[in-house]
């Protein structure tokens, strides 16, 4: 099969097996296994920032960041396609006890001004800001990315007036190979940031936080309170460094993948996508023009060996990574056309 679900679906290489092979561990609960340890160091290093905390997934990391930057009863503004808010289950209300206000935006990325717009004060009758939440790169805007003028607007207006910023950047080394500047620069004044390992850089699991020292230390605790005090979790962590310091370089071939896609797949009849868009590792496609339901697409794909998402009633999302190769990306065009010149018009709704 041809996987272009997502960057989640990678195997790990033969260095992050042997490296998980011979890792020393310990009991991380007690902060004895020196290769979360070290994981946890070289993350803070990379992201600019006091320390990190390990985590086995991105939500988790979303859910103790926001959790840490916020108070009960307070709003979390956001894109209205945030991660935090459509794939997390609720969790910035159900963990943190705080509403989100969604803020629509063309392609996923927010603007100083409409932040600004936003933020509520203190008030008799309304939920004051706690924190603002920015996704970089985008996932549901098509891996879009924050351009760094952008980013410094909103620390600037945030920080002015008192309130915080946690980054989602679940996918913030695709930044910063289509940025051509470092994680820190990107992450330099977020209150929080947080990264995958298990994504584009292809580690079987985990995720970092990072921020300041004190507020990774109650982030702990909160670790611990989700469910997420691993142990012996160094077998874990030494995928990750490796996924640190080797997978950054192979991204610009998985964009140049991508804008591949994009631009083959505009060639089909009934399809739209803008490939000028396309800066990162993610292609959302717009399928409506056929009158096709993207799920029938996707399930007629499957039978002809291509995994593609449907993600709304209109579109579906290739992601590419390093277990598709050019050729790979080809044969998926290839088998988009056939399904879409096979299929007949329905009246079906795409799933999530």
């Amino acid at each position: 099969m041809i996987d272009l679900r997502s960057d989640t679906v990678t195997k790990p290489t033969p260095t992050m097996r042997r490296a998980m092979f011979e890792a020393e561990v310990g009991d991380d609960v007690y902060r004895e296994d020196p290769t979360v340890n070290r994981l946890e160091e070289r993350a803070a290093e990379i992201a600019g920032k006091p320390a990190a905390l390990f985590v086995p997934t991105g939500t988790m990391g979303n859910t103790i960041a926001i959790k840490l930057l916020t108070e009960h009863g307070q709003e979390v503004i956001c894109d209205s396609r945030a991660h935090v808010l459509d794939y997390e289950l609720a969790m910035v209300a159900w963990f943190s006890g705080c509403v989100v206000r969604a803020i629509p935006t063309v392609h996923g990325l927010l603007s100083a001004e409409e932040v600004v717009r936003n933020i509520r004060p203190v008030s008799p009758n309304s939920a004051a800001t706690g924190a603002v939440e920015v996704e970089q790169t985008h996932n549901m805007g098509g891996g879009t990315v924050y351009p760094m003028r952008t980013l410094c607007e909103i620390y600037d207006a945030a920080h002015q007036r008192g309130v915080r910023v946690h980054m989602d950047g679940a996918r913030i080394f695709n930044a910063s190979a289509a940025l051509g500047i470092p994680v820190h620069e990107i992450a330099s004044a977020a209150d929080t940031v947080m990264f995958c390992l298990s994504k584009a850089l292809g580690a079987p699991a985990g995720s970092m936080l990072a921020g300041p020292a004190d507020l990774i230390a109650k982030g702990r605790l909160y670790r611990k309170r989700l469910g997420g005090g691993m142990r012996q979790a160094g077998i874990l962590a030494a995928a990750g460094l490796v996924a640190l310091e080797e997978s950054p370089a192979g991204l610009p071939m998985d964009h140049a993948n991508a804008r591949f896609l994009a631009e083959s797949l505009a060639r089909i009849p009934g399809i739209q996508v803008d490939a000028g868009l396309v800066k990162t590792n993610i292609v959302v496609f717009d399928i409506s023009a056929t009158g096709l339901a993207p799920a029938q697409v996707s399930a007629c794909l499957r039978a002809r060996g291509v995994l593609i998402n449907a993600i709304n009633p209109r579109c579906l999302r290739a992601v590419t990574h390093y277990d598709v190769d050019r050729a790979q990306c080809a044969q998926a065009v290839e088998m988009v056309a056939e399904s879409m010149a096979a299929g007949t018009p329905a009246g079906g709704v795409g799933r999530e």
